[in-house]
């Protein structure tokens, strides 16, 4: 009896250890499990959509519906101080690099991306990447995927002649599309999320509010049942550029919506535009300030970022950012460090701590066919352009933000000329 009390004995102990075992076990999986992950990342470009057409800015009387993007301001920062390039190219390549035109060769709208460029998405080793709608960087169709993007969908121009008739290239293929493009696009990147079983970066390049000017489906908008033939659209642009943006809005809050709660919550969502509004619908800006052209209603841009590790809620900042920037600040936001040396500056701080300051001075640029250029930057208070026949522009930002009144013309202060002449500078050192 006494051999049978220890075999028991033993084998309660080897019961008990085993036990403990399994729970210690359990403990590391959820230790594991709760470990923070590297978000998913949304990158929402619009395209052409200035300060005045964006909900929340100070700049123009007629805004758009866009309660997605508005919940997106009031749980995040909106940005007052962006720079983008006139154009949208030139914008999209600087993103895509880290570089400025003047290093990436993208300078103006049909100048082509070197197949060889190094790119945002090659320093996101870890991630799932995607771009999808506009590409407008070259002609070739198999560019974002030899690039080294994973999946490719999207609009390979400028624009689309016909929002409800457009050539779709999907992974090198063309067909024609019949879908009204915002909802297509967003259809894609849906589809394309859910298939997603890694962290994700989103690049999501809508080409609304782009011309041509058009009504689209009631459902995805506010501004009433319109008129749709071509004169009625002539005499009231902005009515129907408006639509567009809030068909966009409804879009982008349909691809925020199909995501889980987990992973919307893991997600950072950073939406911006691309270049200034075009001149035909442009409030505020005078004649030649808008798209196109080195004022601010062509190079301001609206910038809005909210979700996963963004601690300032309904916050503004006014903080120097450039597009560039958004190169190193994702590349952080994934958990890598970038080995290129760029013109880009990551702004990651700024998502959480209001006090961090990123840059001194901005810069943007645009060319023209025969090889001149139009040039600015800028400092906190005054701005400083050189245009392509070699005249320039001095204006005072903080007082004259719509750019009336040249300092040039009339007599500069000693603190002025100081100013004028560090823009200068600033300016030789970037482009030389």
């Amino acid at each position: 009896m006494m051999v049978n009390r220890n075999i028991v004995f033993l084998l309660c102990i080897l019961l008990l250890v085993s036990c403990g075992n399994d729970d210690n076990s359990g403990t590391q999986d959820d230790e594991e499990t709760m470990q923070p992950s590297v978000p998913n990342i949304l990158l929402v470009i619009a395209d052409d959509m200035g300060l005045d057409a964006t909900p929340n800015y100070a700049i123009g009387s007629q805004k758009p519906n866009m309660p997605n993007l508005q919940n997106l301001m009031a749980n995040g920062i909106t940005f007052t101080n962006v720079w983008a390039n006139p154009v949208c190219s030139p914008t999209r390549a600087s993103i895509l690099t880290g570089h400025y035109g003047t290093n990436n060769g993208v300078t103006r709208v049909g100048h082509q991306l070197s197949n060889s460029a190094h790119i945002l998405q090659n320093d996101m080793p870890n991630y799932a990447t995607a771009l999808i709608g506009k590409w407008h960087l070259s002609n070739d169709v198999n560019q974002p995927l030899s690039m080294g993007i994973d999946y490719y969908a999207g609009i390979l121009s400028g624009g689309v002649d016909d929002y409800e008739s457009w050539d779709l290239i999907e992974e090198g293929v063309t067909t024609t599309s019949t879908e009204y493009v915002t909802t297509k696009l967003t259809d894609l990147a849906i589809d394309w999320v859910e298939d997603q079983d890694q962290p994700w970066f989103l690049w999501m390049a809508y080409n609304a509010p782009h011309t041509p000017f058009h009504l689209p489906p009631t459902d995805l908008h506010s501004q009433g049942d319109l008129p749709t033939n071509q004169s009625s659209i002539n005499a009231n642009r902005l009515v129907y550029y408006l639509a567009a943006l809030e068909a966009l809005d409804t879009e982008m809050g349909r691809l925020l919506q199909s995501m889980t709660a987990e992973e919307r919550d893991n997600t950072i969502i950073i939406f911006i535009g691309d270049n200034g509004s075009p001149g035909q619908v442009a409030q505020a800006y005078g004649q030649g300030k808008a798209k196109g052209s080195m004022y601010q209603g062509g190079v301001n841009v609206p910038m809005v970022i909210s979700g996963k590790n963004v601690t300032r809620l309904n916050a503004t900042d006014n903080n120097l950012i450039s597009a560039t920037d958004l190169y190193d600040t994702i590349v952080e936001l994934s958990g890598n460090t970038t080995v290129q040396h760029n013109d880009s500056e990551s702004f990651k701080d700024v998502l959480s701590h209001a006090t961090a300051v990123n840059r001194d001075y901005l810069f943007s640029e645009v060319s023209y066919v025969g090889g001149t250029a139009d040039f600015a930057t800028r400092n906190l208070t005054h701005k400083y352009i050189r245009f392509a026949d070699n005249t320039e522009a001095f204006f005072h930002l903080a007082e004259d933000p719509f750019e009336d009144f040249n300092l040039l013309d009339q007599t500069m202060t000693s603190a002025e000329l100081a100013i004028y002449n560090a823009l200068k500078t600033e300016l030789e050192n970037t482009i030389n």
